[in-house]
């Protein structure tokens, strides 16, 4: 057997233990990198350190520690009760403001499942209020989360576009950003519309007394319990709600809430500067071109100096199973190009002599893998996979990459992947294994759709 063979075969090894046995994929591909390394490749460790990410790592670092700290000191509590505000009442909006949220959410750095399990928990409260469709309000949250999610400062889109930069091809970080953007709005649209959502509309306004939502900010289960942060981020995390009641509105914190009004969270001098650190994060990487990871940290570094008291956990809360999935991962695939497995496994995928078909097979590879086990890690390792395939010059580079990750992320609304859980365990117990069925259904027609429809909308045209 080939030297080769052999790490590709170590890599499906690796794909298949975190996804049966619950390990942290990260750390399964530093082993897999140090054995096959040494025992395969003949490298020592200056060679399989190599492809350590140290540029990801500080992204990846820095933007969680940033948004900890607006999880710590009430932030993002605030930015859901302003969002939940804006619907005054109308329950057609409320699986939009979801939609938007979390998608704002990623989109400016915030880790996907740390998203899904900041807004799940609410949206599934609503929907338990105000009889909207579970599968509905789920959904809508992940594939927010996943239309902001590759944002040129958010961290799949870092990820990808520094993959991408490595690599030498052709990239465009406006490309990908729309791809998903617009992937994941109109599957959003399309499930509005078979879910309820005429019906919705046609129910008009609720009164605050109806269900509070409408400004009140009350909590849609009396029960005075909060779930609104949650836990979960980064791959395997858990996510709170569980239990037998229904999940319930965001947390209050009584030492900066106590306004006696009933409106939420209001804004203090460390939510305001929270916000203007993540506005200036934006206008820093996309006005300015300065490096995202080290801007969060230096932004998170000035608030925490601040605010010691709120953002002493922050570092804590920084999503390190993440970090670790992602450095392990290109770790490993840095020791497969050291090596020369990924020219050889792109010539053996280019060798199929039909180039569309194995763009179409590369498509539906990052998908089925991704419905069961890390969507980041997956592109981690398709896209390197890809690059001598693309340098021939046949399948445009920039469409190719963005359908390789609208495939390996819209998936995600699996029960078997993170976000898909974290939204699961949002769910009333009493209807937790019929949306789990649904879930289930719903996940194995993504799968079976939507990379061919990607393939067709962003691979045959040719973009790039």
């Amino acid at each position: 057997m080939s030297p080769e063979l052999i790490s590709i075969l170590v890599l499906v090894v690796v794909f298949v233990i975190a996804t049966t046995r619950s390990v942290n994929m990260g750390a399964l591909a530093f082993a897999a990198a140090f054995g096959v390394g040494t025992l395969v490749a003949d490298l020592d460790a200056d060679g399989i350190f190599a492809g350590f990410p140290g540029d990801l790592f500080v992204v990846l670092v820095g933007v969680t520690y940033l948004f900890a700290i607006a999880r710590a000191n009430g932030t993002t509590d605030w930015l859901v009760h302003a969002a939940v505000r804006l619907v005054r009442g109308r329950v057609a909006l409320i699986p939009w403001v979801m939609f938007a949220l979390t998608g704002a959410l990623t989109a400016i750095g915030a880790v996907s499942p740390a998203a899904v399990a900041i807004v799940a928990p609410i949206a599934l409260s609503f929907a338990t209020r105000y009889a909207i469709s579970p599968l509905l309000m789920g959904t809508m949250v992940v594939h927010g989360a996943q239309a902001g999610g590759f944002s040129p400062i958010s961290i799949y889109g870092s990820i990808v576009n520094g993959i991408v930069e490595r690599e030498g091809l052709p990239g465009s970080e406006v490309t990908l950003f729309l791809a998903s953007l617009i992937a994941n709005l109109v599957i959003a649209s399309v499930l509005f519309v078979l879910f309820g959502g005429r019906k919705l509309w046609a129910r008009g306004s609720v009164t605050p007394e109806d269900g509070g939502a409408a400004g009140k900010g009350s909590e849609p289960t009396g029960t005075g319990t909060s779930t609104g942060t949650g836990t979960g981020t980064g791959a395997g995390g858990t996510s709170t709600g569980a239990g037998g009641t229904a999940p319930t509105a965001v947390a209050v914190r009584p030492d900066q809430d106590t306004d006696g009004t009933g409106a939420g969270p209001r804004l203090t001098p460390a939510r305001i500067a929270t916000l203007a650190a993540l506005v200036a994060l934006v206008v820093a990487v996309l006005g300015f071109d300065l490096d995202a990871g080290l801007t969060a940290v230096s932004l998170a570094v000035v608030l925490s100096t601040a605010w010691p008291d709120d953002s002493r956990r922050a570092v804590g809360e920084i999503a390190w199973s993440t970090v670790l999935l992602i450095c392990g991962v290109l770790t490993y695939v840095g020791v497969l190009e050291e090596m020369g497995t990924i020219t050889w496994a792109g010539e053996g995928v280019g060798g199929i002599g039909v180039p569309l078909l194995a763009a179409v097979l590369l498509c539906y590879i990052g998908a089925i893998v991704s419905a069961f086990a890390s969507s980041v890690g997956i592109m981690g390792a398709l896209i390197p996979l890809a690059v001598p395939f693309l340098a021939q010059g046949e399948i445009g580079a920039v469409g190719m990459v963005a359908a390789l990750a609208v495939s390996a992320t819209v998936v995600d609304v699996s029960p078997f992947s993170t976000n898909g859980a974290l939204v699961l365990a949002a769910a009333p117990e009493a209807d937790r294994e019929r949306f789990f069925r649904q879930l289930m259904v719903y996940g194995g027609i993504v799968v079976a759709v939507v990379p061919a429809l990607a393939w067709l909308v962003l691979v045959v045209p040719g973009f790039g």
